[in-house]
């Protein structure tokens, strides 16, 4: 039994290593990758702690080289569904009593087995299976992953010493329990470490998981449940399934001991499922707590007193970095005429010289979009946009998916504010560029709040001290995640929690401690040192 109050290791940001010519780090992820590359691993499901198969093999091949098989995954049924839950269940009790620290010291064991001999295989995992270059790999699936694990910890630690105020005779107590029942987490393909902490957050807290991953991410979701397993959690806590999604959520949905859904995904699905947890509603434990990060229709506002160059190198940055794949990616821009000549100058020369292809070649700053539904929709809103008026191709609107499914950045310039492309979410390597005139950079403020339903993040680039007060005032609500003279990505953990509103989702900030306290049901417990002996009141006697 602990005796003891105990401090976690302070928690600090990983590193970012640089794979330099040359460099250590680059040998061995190169290492990684070429052993990766040279075998066809076998992907089983994990519930209860087992490993477990079907016959049902589905092949899993880089997006960048769809003909080449990495593995295979093990499609699940619906009896699976109820393996998880009951499995999630039977570990309950042992998990939410197991001792905080000992919670916590898991997942920092987890952060340094990934940050250290790990890190090269989940690297090589997310850039082969994901389409990723080598910097948004690490920045994402070791960096950020890491990141989670420990400030998450930390963060654990602050929410259980919050305890409120004793009279004197009474001792007043808080303790923070885990949610009554198993949570369900649904994540992307786009974010490694998303993957990683949808299911991780609310274990940490004490809950059981039911983990169903994107089937575009299970090639490095294997790692992560690696991982999990190599630090020492129990069975049980969070299982790992690939099933499909409508039919995992008919029975989870249903289920009385369903807690809550942590999601990623897109706006449509997360509406979906939270009209069908209302429906529900009747059938729960409890009330469920429903957090979810949606779309984005993310923008950058230059005014007028910006610097071109500054402007330009955000917009590539964060239009193109993993292809334009992030719910936080630049996908609209509203620029001054008087900036426009000297931008669309940078933008034209830069964009020439951006290399595009498979990411184990080290210089390609571009890879290939997830898969062919996505190669699909994408190149349809380039193809219409060349067919429409008042729409400029500047740069790009080539596609090829012959070998991998490769769609080059493109730069649309659009006459019409409310353009599809200035308004739908894309979620590829495609921008937007509305030019306006310089004297309507009031209006065009107002005309970025009311263009899209989405409030994820967005960035404004200004030297002028006002017109940055004003767009702080006009855009207050249209983006989570704010940006000033910087691209709207990049959120670090601990530095940026993440998260939007709107039909951006609920703004429950992944890396911070406001997403765990979604996690916890407090208890408070109040204890009278010496009972009262008389009903009575002083106010009750007469003189």
């Amino acid at each position: 039994m602990a005796n003891a109050f105990f401090d976690l290791p302070k928690a600090k940001n990983e590193p970012v290593l640089s794979y330099a010519p040359g460099s250590a780090e680059k040998k061995e992820l190169k290492a990684a990758l070429k052993e990766l590359r040279s075998k066809a691993i076998d992907l089983p499901m994990h519930i209860g702690g087992k490993t477990v198969t079907t016959g049902d093999k589905v092949p899993v091949s880089p997006p960048h080289d769809h003909q080449h098989i990495l593995g295979h995954f093990h499609k699940g049924t619906s009896a699976h569904v109820h393996q998880a839950i009951d499995a999630a269940l039977a570990a309950k009790a042992d998990w939410e009593n197991m001792p905080w620290q000992d919670r916590a010291a898991i997942f920092l064991r987890a952060a340094d087995l990934l940050a250290g001999p790990y890190r090269a295989k989940m690297n090589a995992a997310t850039m082969l299976g994901q389409s990723k270059n080598a910097y948004q790999a690490e920045i994402d699936c070791v960096a950020e992953l890491c990141d989670f694990f420990r400030f998450n910890a930390e963060y654990m630690a602050d929410i259980y010493a919050q305890q409120p105020e004793s009279a004197p005779g009474i001792w007043n107590r808080v303790e923070y329990r885990a949610l009554e029942g198993f949570i369900f987490a649904i994540t992307p393909f786009n974010f490694t470490s998303i993957a990683g902490n949808l299911p991780a957050a609310p274990a940490l807290m004490g809950n059981t998981v039911v983990w169903k991953p994107a089937e575009t991410q299970i090639y490095s979701a294997a790692v992560i449940m690696e991982i999990f397993e190599a630090a020492g959690l129990p069975a049980g806590v969070i299982n790992l399934i690939y099933v499909d999604g409508p039919m995992a959520g008919d029975i989870i949905f249903n289920h009385k001991d369903f807690a809550g859904l942590h999601f990623t995904g897109s706006t449509k699905v997360f509406q979906t499922l939270w009209q069908t947890i209302g429906k529900n509603i009747s059938k729960y434990r409890s009330y469920p707590r429903i957090v979810g990060e949606t779309g984005g229709k993310d923008f950058v506002v230059a005014h007028p007193s910006a610097r071109a160059q500054e402007v330009g190198t955000a917009l590539i940055r964060g239009a193109f970095e993993y292809q334009g794949q992030k719910c936080s990616a630049a996908s609209r821009a509203y620029i001054p005429e008087s900036m426009w000549p000297e931008l669309k100058k940078m933008l034209t020369k830069e964009m020439a010289s951006v290399k595009m292809g498979d990411p184990e070649d080290f210089t390609n700053f571009v890879n290939a979009v997830i898969d062919e539904r996505a190669f699909d929709k994408i190149s349809g809103f380039i193809a219409q946009a060349k067919k429409d008026d008042g729409v400029e191709v500047l740069v790009g609107g080539n596609y090829d998916k012959s070998k991998g499914y490769f769609i080059e950045p493109t730069i649309l310039v659009a006459k019409d504010p409310k353009y599809r492309t200035m308004c739908e979410e894309i979620f590829g390597p495609v921008l937007t560029i509305h030019v306006y005139p310089d004297d309507q950079y009031e209006q065009t403020l107002e005309l970025v709040d009311e263009t899209s339903p989405y409030a994820l993040t967005g960035a404004i680039f200004s030297q002028d001290r006002a017109a940055t007060l004003l767009a702080n005032e006009k855009l207050r609500h249209a983006a989570g995640n704010y940006y000033i003279n910087d691209k709207p990505t990049g959120a670090v953990v601990g530095q940026q929690p993440f998260g939007g509103a709107r039909a951006s989702g609920t703004n429950d900030k992944a890396g911070s401690v406001l997403n765990l306290y979604r996690w916890v049901s407090p208890r408070l417990i109040k204890e009278n040192f010496v009972p009262p002996r008389d009903y009575r009141y002083p106010f009750m006697g007469e003189s």
